[in-house]
This record gives C-alpha cells, structure tokens and sequence, in this order.
C-alpha cells in the first residue's frame, strides 16, 4: 500500500482521532463496523451517516475484535489494515479508527460525536455509545437495512459456488 495516498492519511490512531475530532467545527457523525467485504449495504448506511453531519469518522472492529463477535472461523476475510483503508478511500468518510475491545464504547467516549449512526439491524436503544451522545444533545440515527445484502450472504454465496 502506498502510505502517502490520501485514503492513508485519513486512517487515524485513537489519540490522533480525538484531536481531529476537537478541530471540527460542524457536527461530527459516527459509525462502526467490521466493513469486511464492502456491499452495497455498507455504502446505504455510510451515505446516511454522512447526510446527518458535517464530518463521518468510521470506527473498525480491529482482527481480534472481529474473531471474538463470533462471525465465523473464516473472518475476518480482509485485514483491519486493509478494511480501514478500503473505508478510508470513500468520499463520504473523514477519518476511520480501528478499535480492538468488543465494542466502540471507549471510541466514541474519546471521539464525543454529535449523531452516532447504525444499520436497521439495531434499535435506536441497542447502539453502543447512544447515552454518551445524548448526554451532550446529540442524535442517534438507524439507516434501514438494504434488502439481501450483507457479508455473511455474500460468503455463503461464494461458499455454495465452489462446492
């Protein structure tokens, strides 16, 4: 990977994330997820995120965090590395963090977002970090889900192909 492309620059450590969060003046908008082979559905939600703010910081479940979701043996499929400079490489996205624990609780506490946003498979009082952006007056949206679109169907799909 060629780490002076712009996509690089915008895959941030915590630390460095949270002091690009404190420069924005617009509100900053929230998301999260193991974004393992991009779909449609990705897109859906990561264009809804961006329409709620003025900046989109994306927040991706680091290797180990993925493994210990339970999402199969064989995931992740992509790298965390990979995965966040995929994210990163979208127009809409402003910064991605790659976080390790089981959720982006302590993420979005140091990033103190204005909106946080998730996929229609969530409840608006199911999302990690909803009470931290309240608190502070913020939103919490829920894009709806994308009709057959998800990571798990498409490795199903590939997995029926070649048996």
């Amino acid at each position: 990977m060629n780490a002076d492309a712009s996509s690089a620059r915008k895959v941030l450590e915590r630390t460095a994330a949270a002091e690009w969060r404190r420069r924005q003046s617009g509100p900053v908008v929230f998301t999260n997820g193991v974004f393992d082979l991009l779909h449609p559905g990705h897109i859906d939600v990561l264009e809804g995120a961006r329409a709620e703010g003025a900046q989109l910081v994306v927040g991706i479940n680091s290797d180990a965090s993925v493994r210990r979701l339970g999402k199969g043996p064989d995931r992740p499929i992509r790298r965390e590395q990979e995965r966040a400079r995929v994210i990163a490489a979208l127009a809409v996205v402003d910064a991605v963090v790659i976080f390790d624990e089981d959720t982006p609780s302590a993420l979005v506490e140091a990033l103190q977002p204005d909106v946080i946003v998730k996929g229609g498979d969530y409840a608006p009082d199911t999302v990690v970090g909803a009470e931290v952006v309240r608190a502070r007056g913020g939103r919490v949206v829920i894009i709806p889900l994308t009709t057959g679109q998800s990571t798990t169907s498409i490795v199903e799909r590939v997995r029926a192909v070649q048996s």
